[in-house]
């Protein structure tokens, strides 16, 4: 009798920047590998990221308790660590690969799950293929993430909904703070979001204008090239009208040229234009032109470590492709992504498609022209109709002495088997 082999561990890694619902993903993955021991034997962790895996630095997830996995679910942040680090060609630097294959063999990995964005998908894609030009058994799959909410195929990305929330929530608020100051004080709020290339963040700050004197009055998006005159003559008309004016800006928002308004010069670690600050550059515009006396913020990293004030649909979605990823892998899956399906409006209803990665990887999904007003400077009932949806529900973390608890791992090492060091 042919003696069954043991199952075969898996190796989850957290890629970019990081959401106030990555964690839940990781809960999704971790949680649904537990429950097939008999298929799935360790699950490591790369300690931040895939630079884990080339390092091998890995962690053993099983050291954690369940109510330590559980607890990832409202925790915000990247628990294992994360990087921007993008792997090259494989013709133009073949010891990167070669040195996945190697940690992977060491440790017996079966099974790849990379939770990340557009640059992610590559990635996994990129491993996926490796692993079968090398004949070496690795079954990849890529669980989607991202704020900016630009990854083809799906209907929204995990960690969007959250960020959405958290945006038109506080421009709501600064705009109540801004209205009731603006008789004497400040007449102009600028809010910089995220968003390099597409607007749905910025979409989403329009979601707190149920009216038209409500903030926020005017939205900037990187889709419609900005037009200085334009802009000053909508800024001016809103304080003559409601006494006060609340801009949300994406922080690509780009001239006629096609040049960022806040370009900074430098690049990031995956090539992308290193953004100087966009806020500050409309504030000081208005200042300059109008005389307004503004004030202007940059929601940065509060917007996606929002975990507290998290969207529910977000969450609930974030954990469903953890799990859905781990069920595709065991299934025969491989190379593909899970997506969100709107099946339904009115009530909004959603469920689990599959997308291959050759179809995801490096595509960004811009934000739909018709979501835009036809004057540029807000979201149309059809935009409003899409975000609303994932922006529903709250799903609160546990309080402890008025402040959210959240989980902090062990994060035990894993012995290394390999006597060579990689540099990275």
């Amino acid at each position: 009798m042919k003696q069954k082999s043991p199952p075969r561990n898996a190796f989850y890694a957290q890629s970019g920047g990081v959401t106030a619902v990555i964690n839940a993903s990781a809960c999704g993955v971790i949680e649904t590998c537990r429950k097939h021991k008999g298929r799935i034997g360790k699950v490591y962790a790369g300690r931040h990221g895939i630079l884990g895996a080339l390092t091998e630095d890995l962690i053993d997830t099983g050291q954690e308790s369940a109510a330590s996995i559980r607890a990832l679910r409202h925790t915000p942040s990247g628990a294992f660590g994360s990087a921007r680090y993008k792997l090259k060609k494989y013709e133009d630097n073949p010891a990167q690969y070669q040195r996945l294959i190697e940690v992977f063999k060491a440790h017996d990995i079966g099974y790849f799950f990379y939770n990340g964005g557009g640059d992610s998908a590559d990635t996994c894609l990129k491993v996926s293929q490796l692993a079968e030009k090398l004949g070496y058994p690795l079954t990849a799959i890529h669980v989607p993430k991202t704020v900016d909410n630009d990854l083809p195929i799906t209907d929204c990305c995990p960690g969007f909904g959250s960020v959405a929330k958290y945006v038109a929530v506080s421009i709501r608020e600064a705009g109540f703070d801004v209205a009731s100051m603006a008789r004497t004080s400040t007449k102009v709020f600028v809010l910089e979001v995220m968003g390099r290339h597409a607007g749905w963040i910025a979409a989403a700050g329009g979601l707190a204008a149920e009216k038209a004197a409500d903030a926020p009055h005017i939205i900037l998006f990187p889709e419609i090239p900005f037009d200085e005159g334009k802009f000053l003559a909508r800024t001016k008309e809103c304080v003559d009208r409601y006494g006060y004016c609340a801009v949300v800006v994406s922080e690509g928002v780009r001239n006629a040229e096609g040049k960022f308004l806040a370009d900074a010069g430098t690049r990031d670690a995956f090539g992308h234009a290193q953004l100087g600050g966009v806020g500050p550059v409309v504030a000081q515009l208005v200042k300059d032109k109008l005389g307004y006396k503004y004030h202007w913020a940059v929601a940065d990293y509060l917007q996606r470590a929002a975990r507290h004030i998290a969207s529910k649909v977000d969450v609930e979605q974030a954990y469903a492709v953890g799990k859905a990823a781990v069920e595709f892998a065991l299934k025969g899956h491989h190379a593909v992504m899970p997506t969100i399906v709107r099946t339904s409006q009115k009530p909004y209803r959603w469920k689990i498609g599959m997308a291959p990665l050759d179809k995801v990887a490096n595509v960004e999904k811009m934000l739909p022209r018709d979501y835009i007003t036809p004057d540029g400077f807000h979201i149309t009932a059809r935009g409003r109709r899409y975000l609303a949806a994932l922006i529903k529900g709250e799903d609160y973390p546990p309080y402890k002495d008025g402040l959210p608890q959240y989980v902090v791992l062990k994060n035990k090492s894993v012995r290394r088997q390999l006597k060579n060091a990689f540099v990275v």
